[in-house]
């Protein structure tokens, strides 16, 4: 429960949640999304003492040999149980400064960030069934996320009961200038624009770092290869009727250049990948 902090009050920029329990109808799906304030000063213990389900990270990679070490040696003890780093046919030392640091990591040969993710669900779902997990969390592994943030990432799902947790960008007005090209701000804004349009529910970004329990993610049967994978979980969560919390995180530039928006070409076909799969399903 809140105390006498500043967590007495909601997160600044909640994304419009006011009241508690309030419920969002649009054609054709309805969404609902609980609005209970984040808190900040208490989320590392509310975690730690309440630290029973089992939660497994997959970090998708491309030549990250420069940023993955970074990012686990980031990522705040007491919140994971596997870290499965998933190395979409790197040529440098990423998997290599990953398993060293103590990471399981997999390998797939078939480019695509929806490919790499795949995989790591590929083997979560290979454990036994009493051994898979029973939230996941994404983030990228170019250290534009923050590691930190994990727990508040989280915290919606393991303190308020939601079923998607998204880390907004968007909703976070001290990021790092230049951390989003402007390709990228124009092109998250129409997205999501066109998703509340066709499917009458909102969201801010469509950012990577995001977490979402482990049944709904096997309900929503993600076949994505490339582009489209953060677009299209959102979308079929919507059409589900999930509950869903975005939270405010902060982000910064990337180490490298980007294989999206670093490039014409990537910004293109990301662009076209994005708004084909809001249609797609609509």
């Amino acid at each position: 429960m809140p105390t006498k902090t500043s967590c007495a009050q909601p997160a600044p920029g909640l994304f419009e949640m006011k009241g508690w329990g309030l419920v969002f109808f649009g054609a054709p799906c309805a969404i609902r999304f609980l609005s209970a304030p984040l808190c900040r000063n208490n989320t590392k213990s509310l975690l730690s003492s309440q630290f029973t389900t089992r939660v497994d990270l997959i970090i998708p990679v491309l030549n990250e040999e420069k940023a993955i070490g970074l990012v686990l040696d980031e990522i705040p003890a007491g919140h994971l149980r596997h870290i499965i780093v998933c190395d979409n046919g790197s040529v440098d030392q990423t998997a290599k400064v990953a398993a060293e640091r103590g990471a399981i990591v997999v390998r797939e040969p078939r480019r695509g960030y929806g490919s790499a993710c795949l995989k790591g669900l590929e083997y979560l779902q290979n454990l036994p069934a009493g051994q898979q997990p029973e939230v996941v969390l994404f983030m990228d592994g170019d250290h534009s996320d923050f590691p930190v943030e994990i727990p508040l990432v989280l915290e919606p799902i393991l303190r308020f009961g939601v079923d998607l947790s998204i880390g907004s960008r968007v909703l976070r007005k001290d990021r790092e200038r230049g951390a989003l090209t402007p390709q990228q701000v124009f092109g998250n804004w129409l997205a999501t624009k066109l998703i509340r349009w066709i499917y009458g529910v909102r969201f801010s970004d469509l950012g990577p770092f995001r977490a979402i329990r482990w049944d709904k993610l096997q309900a929503l049967n993600m076949s994505d290869p490339n582009f489209g994978w953060t677009v299209e979980m959102q979308i079929k969560a919507a059409k589900q009727n999930f509950s869903f919390r975005e939270v405010p995180v902060r982000y910064r530039k990337r180490i490298g250049t980007s294989k999206i928006s670093g490039t014409i070409s990537g910004t293109f076909k990301a662009g076209y990948k994005i708004l084909f799969t809001i249609f797609k399903n609509w």
